[in-house]
């Protein structure tokens, strides 16, 4: 499997994860089902899985998702160590919605819940879910430094985030790695720059949603410019998407999520996949509509 440093100081990992979000919000599977997505991903070499506190249904079930993630890893025949597990704070979810609260009170507590829902004394890489545009971001990293120095996160890192912001956190502490979305019906981390900013900072970007999300990965099975590209390397056309988004930056990985043990397993086929520039720009040009 194809890897890349998570960041600077850290690790290689597969450069496929396994996103957590799909096993824990709405039309999520049963536990069963989710354990064996989990383990699928693992087994097939996913080193990296992204989750966050608000992976859940509502804020009465703030944690599902880490805590399905902990068990996941206690079943699992590998080695706990050798897996990555990311985790975010900084959002609620009242009533089901998704709100900010990057407020350092918030974030502190959000970690406490945290590091007991994965069942760990530290964790791994601690992100900034968003920035809360009601806080001063630099008091939400300030938060997160903190965290770091009482030793409950080893690893600090933003999402959803700007230039501009990644070089505020970045004057703060030392980041390992950015997430934000990047697929070919979105490409605002290429033409905001954000990729480039991680590929010349030496920072993990962190691809979510590299397939387009909800009802837009529906679309890529018949896309006529991806059909051809899959039969030729004998990858479904989701793969031939990952393996595009893995192509736009030297730090780029991956974590695409999964309801099903095949989709899992599916996605890390991208992971040893090579495009041709002329792929690529076969990809770059064609329409990838979102209506």
């Amino acid at each position: 499997m194809r890897t890349r440093a998570l960041g600077p100081g850290a690790p290689d990992v597969c450069v496929v994860g396994l996103g957590g979000m799909h096993l824990s919000i709405a039309g999520r599977p049963d536990e069963a089902t989710a354990l064996r997505v989990i383990h699928a991903a693992l087994d097939g070499g996913a080193t990296i899985i992204d989750t966050a506190d608000v992976y859940c249904l509502d804020d009465a079930d703030v944690g599902h998702n880490e805590r399905l993630i902990a068990k996941a890893l206690r079943t699992w025949g590998g080695r706990r160590d050798a897996v990555v597990v990311a985790t975010k704070g900084g959002l609620t979810r009242p009533g089901g919605r998704w709100e900010s609260d990057a407020r350092p009170e918030h974030l502190r507590r959000a970690c406490d819940r945290s590091l007991k829902a994965l069942a760990t004394e530290r964790i791994d890489l601690y992100q900034l879910h968003a920035p809360d545009h009601e806080v001063p971001f630099t008091d939400s990293i300030g938060a997160l430094v903190e965290l770091q120095r009482a030793g409950k996160i080893r690893w600090i890192g933003v999402s959803n985030v700007t230039v501009e912001e990644i070089a505020a956190a970045a004057s703060l502490t030392p980041l390992l790695a950015v997430q934000n979305r990047l697929n070919p019906f979105f490409r605002e981390a290429l033409s905001g720059g954000v990729v480039a900013e991680c590929g010349r900072r030496g920072l993990g970007f962190l691809a979510y949603s590299p397939v387009g999300g909800g009802r837009l990965n529906k679309k890529l099975p018949d896309h006529p410019v991806l059909q051809p590209i899959a039969r030729r390397h004998g990858i479904s056309p989701h793969a031939v998407v990952l393996a595009w988004a893995l192509a736009q930056g030297e730090t780029v990985i991956a974590i695409p999520s999964a309801r099903t043990p095949a989709h899992a397993a599916d996605s890390l086929t991208a992971a040893d996949v090579q495009l041709s520039a002329a792929e690529l720009a076969a990809i770059d040009a064609a329409e990838f509509s979102r209506s």
